[in-house]
């Protein structure tokens, strides 16, 4: 799109527009009747079918304009502003993903062509009912006090304290009107002087340089690296009130739905109201409510998980990215992206700051950090009383444990002594299910998924085995389906299942709780289990990484690591910045009020170089060494890297395609890129498919995505064979 080009089509011009289908190309239409805005989100014939597009540009008229179809309606939405579109094109270059996956995901709300819903509200009549009693007193005071605004049937019946029938009473009396209303309506504004807290001196010094960020107006990332506990949220929200004042929308990423509600109502006390919600726990209508407000600029402020990225903001001053080290902003199937990464892309395009606040943080961030890419504010102290947990090791070599179990003597006596004294404590083990492997004691086989390279993982509380790739499950065999021994299967090594059943046996008294995402159905059954947690409804918490991710237990004084070793097994070049931060994350859950805490890993390997930085605290020294050894290798965040995903039902045309990819890489090396491959996945069959991997790594400054899609633009996929393109990969499985 140049700036020269038409940014409004009389009717009957050629225009482009680019759908939602996987065409490769932008299909040219007629403007409709009263013509359209480049931007504007359109309603097209293709084949027998109407999809959904938006105007791209001018159309490009090279072939018979006789066959040319008209745009069938301009649909009723705020037009694709200029900076979106830039968004989704530099976007879809960097993860070299089609501009109609793009538009999917920009686009994820259902009924967006629908005309606007209706619901009915109520409202003060102008009549009063022949018997008055005392819930119909109720509804018509709460009418009166708020001045004849109206309000949805459960809303008013909640706020006068009464059953819906009491309303639709009053009614049928006239003393309360019934009407339509537009359902998409703007949201409640926040006001960003209306409940701010006193800080302390280096939070009021950290929300000062935020606030300045704002108003200048201009583009720049900021890494807000704080201690747990240091009130990293009370200073990032200083700069979104800085952001309403300006009159321009903050969006606010959450790594877990789950911290969701318990941030939804820190923002209500600090603003007065709530903001909108987006992420896969909330309905369908609200989701579409909030597509469009944030593009008529009705919505202010957007809560969501990394998807919230993609709305159509009118005025996007601030990203705020919580917890922005956690590996679930990374994007794994469909569009391949890190939700960090395409922020900073995001705020640069709209002029807005972006706040990367992490205790843990990314070394990427770090990195940027300490080149001067990034600004950095530091909060070195926890808020108020709290102070950071005391952190030992315990050295399972010198541990009488018996076979088959895993809590230490020492971790037992440090949880007794915390239940004594009406604390709660925190066994922590990133394993879901009851065990992660089950074997035939008389033949040694290990039980696997039937569709992928994955052994099934038990699960006793559902009383069946689980994938943890694909997701099939199975019930619980008594008999080996390879000796067909009876009774003879066994499970291997421990999950938080088995580790409940343990804790149960040590400790009969005390109130357990596990949280796994596993055992709940829902996220707000899991949201509910949390605030029991927090309310202290429990004494002992056994949980996986879930735990480790914002929550504020304020009872919480002891964490006890069962396996701090298992991060550091594998090949993954993350596997030490990943166990330094979970266990950094998940020991910080511990003394956050008043009550000192305490931290101790159980680990075979006190003296490997990540349990001994964890536990010196020295957190600088650690990146700085992670840092070194990144650099000699040339390695990310020093290097480029990509990682190609090729996948069949059958595993010789994969492997085919992938030594021919491999031989023709002339792209790749007029980069200076080097081709590692093929070479079979590390789970090398999910869902039935083979996969085969391979790795090109290239030079800080090489140009990779042009050599890439040059490079696997060379090959014509047949049959059933799927490539997936992986820039910057946070995973390598």
């Amino acid at each position: 799109m140049t700036p020269a080009a038409a940014e409004f089509f009389d009717e009957g011009a050629l225009v482009g527009v680019l759908t939602t289908q996987p065409l490769d190309r932008v299909l040219d239409y007629a403007a409709p009747e009263g013509g359209c805005w480049l931007g504007a989100f359109v309603e097209v014939p293709l084949g027998p079918r109407k999809v959904l597009g938006v105007i791209r540009g001018p159309g490009r008229g090279n072939y018979d304009r006789a066959k040319i179809r008209s745009v069938i309606r301009v649909l009723d939405l705020a037009p694709m502003t200029a900076d979106m579109r830039d968004f989704l094109e530099r976007a879809a270059a960097y993860t070299l993903t089609p501009m109609p996956a793009m538009l999917r995901l920009a686009t994820r709300a259902p009924g967006l062509g629908d005309p606007p819903a209706m619901r009915k509200v109520y409202r003060l009549g102008h009549t009063v009912p022949d018997r008055m009693t005392a819930a119909r007193e109720k509804v018509l005071a709460v009418l009166r006090d708020y001045g004849g605004l109206s309000f949805t049937l459960g809303e008013l019946a909640e706020m006068a304290g009464v059953s819906t029938s009491v309303v639709k009473g009053l009614v049928k009396h006239g003393a309360v009107h019934e009407e339509d209303a537009v359902r998409d309506t703007p949201y409640p504004a926040l006001d960003p002087d209306h409940g701010g807290k006193t800080l302390t001196e280096a939070q009021a010094q950290a929300a000062q340089a935020l606030r300045e960020g704002i108003r200048a107006g201009r583009y720049a990332t900021t890494l807000l690296k704080g201690v747990t506990g240091s009130g990293k949220t009370e200073v990032y929200l200083e700069a979104v009130a800085e952001t309403l004042r300006a009159g321009r929308q903050a969006l606010v990423l959450l790594p877990e739905i789950a911290l969701t509600e318990q941030f939804l109502t820190r923002i209500e006390a600090r603003f007065g109201m709530k903001p909108a919600e987006w992420h896969s726990g909330v309905t369908m209508t609200e989701r579409r409510r909030c597509w469009k407000m944030v593009g008529q600029g009705g919505c202010q402020v957007v809560v969501g998980a990394r998807s919230a990225l993609f709305l159509p903001y009118r005025d996007l001053g601030l990203i705020v990215v919580d917890e922005e080290h956690d590996t679930s902003y990374k994007q794994e199937d469909g569009v391949l992206y890190n939700a960090r990464d395409m922020a900073v892309l995001r705020a640069s395009l709209t002029g807005g700051q972006v706040v990367l606040a992490s205790a843990t943080p990314s070394l990427e961030s770090w990195a940027n950090a300490q080149s001067g890419k990034y600004a950095r504010l530091d909060l070195a102290d926890r808020f108020g009383a709290a102070v950071m947990p005391e952190m030992a090791a315990i050295d399972m070599r010198l541990e009488d444990l018996p076979g088959g179990k895993w809590v230490s003597p020492s971790l037992k006596r440090a949880v007794d002594a915390r239940i004594t004294r009406g604390e709660q404590a925190l066994l922590f083990l990133n394993r879901r299910g009851y065990a992660p492997v089950t074997v035939c004691r008389a033949c040694g086989h290990q039980i696997g998924c039937a569709d992928c390279d994955a052994s099934m993982v038990e699960h006793r509380f559902l009383k069946r085995l689980m994938c943890h790739q694909c997701g099939e499950t199975r019930p619980m065999p008594t008999v080996c389906p390879n000796c067909e021994a009876e009774d003879r299967l066994a499970p291997v090594g421990p999950g938080v299942e088995r580790l409940e059943e343990e804790a149960r046996a040590l400790w009969p008294e005390a109130r357990i709780a596990v949280l796994s995402s596993d055992l709940f159905g829902s996220a707000r059954a899991l949201k509910e289990a949390i605030e029991g947690i927090a309310s202290g409804e429990a004494d002992i918490i056994i949980g996986t990484q879930l735990v480790a991710k914002g929550h504020n237990f304020p009872n919480l004084t002891l964490v006890g690591v069962i396996d701090a070793d298992l991060g550091l097994k594998g090949s993954d070049l993350r596997a030490a910045e990943r166990t330094f931060q979970l266990l950094r994350q998940v020991a910080g859950r511990a003394g956050r009020a008043e009550v000192p805490g305490e931290a101790l890993l159980q680990t075979f390997q006190p003296d490997h170089p990540v349990i001994r930085a964890i536990l010196g605290g020295d957190e600088e020294a650690f990146w700085a060494a992670e840092a070194a050894e990144r650099q000699a290798a040339g390695v990310p965040p020093y290097g480029r890297m990509a990682g190609i995903i090729l996948s069949a039902p059958e595993p010789q045309p994969v492997f085919d395609l992938g030594a021919e990819m491999a031989r023709n890489d002339g792209p790749l090396r007029r980069i200076g890129a080097q081709v590692f491959g093929p070479a079979p996945a590390p789970i090398a069959r999910i869902r039935g498919r083979h996969r085969v991997r391979l790795l090109v790594k290239a030079d800080k400054g090489a140009p990779l995505q042009q050599a890439l899609a040059q490079w696997i633009g060379q090959f014509t996929l047949q049959g059933d064979l799927r490539m997936a393109v992986d820039v910057d990969p946070q995973n390598f499985y």
